[in-house]
């Protein structure tokens, strides 16, 4: 057992049992079965328009309300399933947040951005919501260059402070999972880095699952890989799901290297 395998000895956080997904009468997603380590980071990877940004929504219930959507099977977070009618969808999206491929600011000041959440969930005492902006920035970086400007809007940070803060945002409400679409590909190299770095320190108190286009980002960041494809019909299917060091070292199926070493895709 080599050390990338003693550090994913932990349990599933999520897995996911023969899911269908359905707009209207078009399947976006065929049998996904998958089981996700916690506090661990995912890489789904695989050609545009394959399901990995709708496979992605489902771990938070973001497609419900796209009209004439449908979900079969299981999807389960601590071994509930997320689809059941109990499920408390507002709690469920306080456990599972969402970092978008732009930073998704909202248009008021850097303190009120990131206090939005905390709020929304009842945190009212002016020090308690400035001991999260404190904490929540320091833990993305970004205490040093913004505490002094807290009041500024949002908008005039740098993009690569934008992510940053977007990042910082979803952890103030206290996840336990940190879902991030395609969140590096708008950013430049060194920015890239911080969030990447950023990645693997929250990886140890947080489940993360990215889809990224990026195979290098894939290769470098995460410690398991999906692969998926989409079939002659549209709908996206899982091809291959591994260590990540397996997937790229030594895929088990040959669509999987032929889209690793760029033979299409």
């Amino acid at each position: 057992m080599n050390d990338q395998e003693l550090k994913l000895g932990q349990r599933a956080k999520i897995k996911t049992e023969a899911v269908n997904l359905f707009y209207g009468n078009f399947q976006a997603l065929r049998n996904v079965t998958m089981s996700i380590k916690e506090c661990s980071i995912t890489a789904i990877i695989g050609p545009s328009g394959c399901g990995k940004s709708s496979l992605l929504r489902l771990f938070n219930r973001m497609n419900d309300p796209i009209p004439g959507v449908r979900v079969e099977g299981k999807i389960l977070l601590d071994d509930v399933s997320i689809y059941n009618k109990n499920m408390d969808v507002v709690n469920l999206k306080k456990r599972v947040g969402m970092v978008f491929q732009k930073p998704n600011i909202f248009p008021m000041s850097v303190y009120d951005n990131l206090v939005f959440g905390p709020k929304h969930h009842g945190i009212k005492q002016k020090a308690q919501l400035d001991e999260i902006v404190e904490r929540y920035l320091k833990q993305v970086s970004l205490w040093d260059e913004l505490k002094d400007k807290l009041k500024v809007s949002a908008f005039d940070l740098a993009p690569g402070e934008q992510q940053r803060l977007c990042i910082a945002r979803a952890l103030a409400v206290e996840p336990e999972v940190i879902l991030m679409d395609e969140s590096c590909s708008a950013l430049d190299p060194e920015s890239t880095m911080k969030v990447e770095e950023l990645m693997e320190n929250l990886a140890k108190k947080y489940t993360i699952i990215i889809v990224t286009h990026s195979m290098e980002q894939a290769a470098r960041v995460s410690d398991m890989t999906a692969f998926m494809m989409m079939e002659p019909d549209g709908a996206g299917t899982l091809v291959e799901y591994d260590l990540t060091t397996e997937v790229f070292a030594n895929p088990k199926d040959k669509r999987t290297e032929d889209y690793i070493t760029g033979r299409f895709g």
